[in-house]
């Protein structure tokens, strides 16, 4: 087994995809996601899967339940299963993060230009992984 073995910080700060997912493992999942000024990922609840984000570039706010969590460079968010959240950029600049799902959401190897092609495409993690 290899892993996944790299610069995240620098892998998120230069991604430019709405979501591209990096490695599937059985249990986890990691993602690096890039919104756009005035965009957010759209309100969602995971009941059987905790979520951490950690945000590389511009600013935003992670609303978890109803509270809104302003977040920008460096800022780390942990959301837990049964969670109603939203991810909003507010700021001026893309906000670049990562997020990593327990057990994992997304088909390995999703690459989602937009958030209009993610939105349209209704895929779910169906347990292959990455190795």
């Amino acid at each position: 087994m290899k892993g996944f073995a790299d610069d995240i910080e620098k892998l998120t700060e230069e991604n430019t995809l709405f979501r591209k997912v990096l490695y599937t493992g059985q249990n986890i999942q990691l993602v690096l996601m890039a919104l756009q000024p005035g965009e957010e990922i759209g309100e969602e609840i995971h009941d059987d899967r905790d979520q951490f984000f950690r945000f590389e570039t511009g600013q935003g706010e992670v609303w978890i339940d109803g509270a809104a969590n302003p977040v920008k460079a460096d800022s780390g968010v942990i959301v837990p299963a049964g969670a109603s959240h939203n991810v909003v950029n507010t700021g001026t600049e893309p906000l670049r993060l990562y997020t990593v799902y327990g057990p994992p959401e997304h088909l390995d190897g999703t690459i989602h230009t937009t958030k209009a092609e993610a939105d349209a495409a209704h895929e779910h993690f169906d347990g292959r992984t990455t190795e």
